[in-house]
């Protein structure tokens, strides 16, 4: 959808950003503190390199009980950094929070607003399809397990476009900015 340039743009406004995504591979990168749990819920997935993001996919996106087991492990991880993010920037008037699947996972609760950055669904596919190792049949699974984006902007407070391109994403995070306030 084009989270990662808002994300960015926003960083370069000065707005601290909690990156969700950025924390999950921080966490299965060599000495990660996921690995041994993903580990011992699925041996053979990790290494000195890491995680093999390619070869725990293939065991656990077919698989919803899977995914629940590994969510286990990550989820609290991920939500102690995300803690330890708010403590930090406590005297800060603004945060953001860039969270996959925060409505599906009720994360939108914490939130005094939510923005939803969103990009046609032809420019959609077109970005996801050209990330190494995604195919079509990924991209099926993983917007199976989303909520759909015309829901997700009926709920948003503020709507992000990012197909038009990055002057117009731009402008519409100064307009959110100004918005909130200070």
């Amino acid at each position: 959808m084009g989270k990662s340039t808002a994300a960015a743009m926003l960083r370069a406004m000065r707005v601290p950003v909690f990156d969700a995504d950025a924390v999950v591979h921080a966490l299965q990168r060599p000495g990660g503190r996921a690995l041994a749990g993903i580990e011992a819920l699925f041996p053979g997935v990790t290494g000195p390199q890491g995680l093999d993001r390619a070869v725990l996919g293939a065991r656990v996106f077919a698989d919803p009980h899977a995914l629940q087991r590994l969510e286990a492990v990550i989820h609290p991880l991920v939500e102690a950094e995300r803690r330890a993010f708010l403590r930090r920037h406590r005297r800060r008037a603004l945060v953001v929070l860039d969270v996959p699947l925060l409505f599906e996972a009720g994360g939108w609760r914490a939130c005094d607003a939510i923005a939803v950055v969103s990009a046609p669904a032809r420019v959609q596919r077109a970005r996801v399809l050209a990330r190494p190792g995604m195919t079509a049949e990924r991209l099926a699974d993983i917007l199976a397990r989303q909520m759909p984006d015309a829901q997700k902007r009926r709920r948003a407070d503020f709507v992000i476009p990012t197909g038009r391109g990055r002057r117009a994403t731009r402008a519409a995070l100064r307009a959110m900015l100004r918005a909130i306030g200070p």
